[in-house]
């Protein structure tokens, strides 16, 4: 199941279209045809992922089909333990007695204790989680489109080094639509770059 919110369809190196799965499809149908087999490929924005769709049949299969991939209800949400009103689920937490004696003795209890440790740990880690989404959708977008590109491992080594001077000087030669795109996708992996 796709939760991205944008896709981006090229054909051969060209950009065609960028939107919501559902339009992205339905347009890429509509320019098909009857036609069954094209070199188009879809690409999630916000992994660079690839999506595999089968454009086989007439609108309404592929708009059946759509629906495997497409969640436009929210997640179902089970109401047991916990306060289901302010969004908390109640999970199962394996700790050693240590751990539970030093929660015990928190002020506020353990869940609250542990929640505020998982706040402070995401914020800690925020900036880095971004870099590495961005590095590693970058990198299967440009796997899949520019693997055989002059200059693709240099590009990779430096987007991993985040080294944006580096990382643009290798894929300036690039067809534009695939260049812009891999700059697009990289440039959180660049923030506060080292080069």
């Amino acid at each position: 199941m796709e939760t991205a919110s944008t896709y981006t369809a090229f054909e051969g190196n060209r950009l065609l279209l960028r939107g919501p799965l559902s339009e992205v499809v339905m347009q890429i149908k509509k320019r098909l045809g009857k036609a069954e087999n094209s070199t188009i490929l879809i690409f999630s924005d916000a992994t660079g992922k690839t999506i595999d769709f089968n454009f086989r049949g007439n609108e309404r299969d592929v708009l059946k089909r759509l629906e495997t991939y497409v969640s436009d209800e929210a997640p179902k949400v089970s109401y047991g333990p916990g306060r289901p009103k302010l969004g908390v689920v109640s999970r199962e937490v394996s700790l050693l007695p240590r751990h539970w004696e030093w929660l015990a003795a928190q002020s506020g209890g353990a869940s609250a204790t542990l929640r505020t440790l998982v706040e402070d740990a995401r914020k800690k880690s925020s900036n880095t989680g971004h870099v590495k989404q961005a590095q590693e959708r970058t990198y299967k977008f440009m796997s899949a489109m520019a693997g055989d590109l002059e200059g693709y491992e240099e590009a990779l080594r430096a987007l991993y080094k985040r080294e944006k001077k580096t990382f643009l000087a290798h894929i300036r030669n690039w067809p534009s639509d695939v260049k812009d795109h891999s700059m697009e996708l990289s440039e959180p992996a660049f923030d506060n770059d080292r080069s």
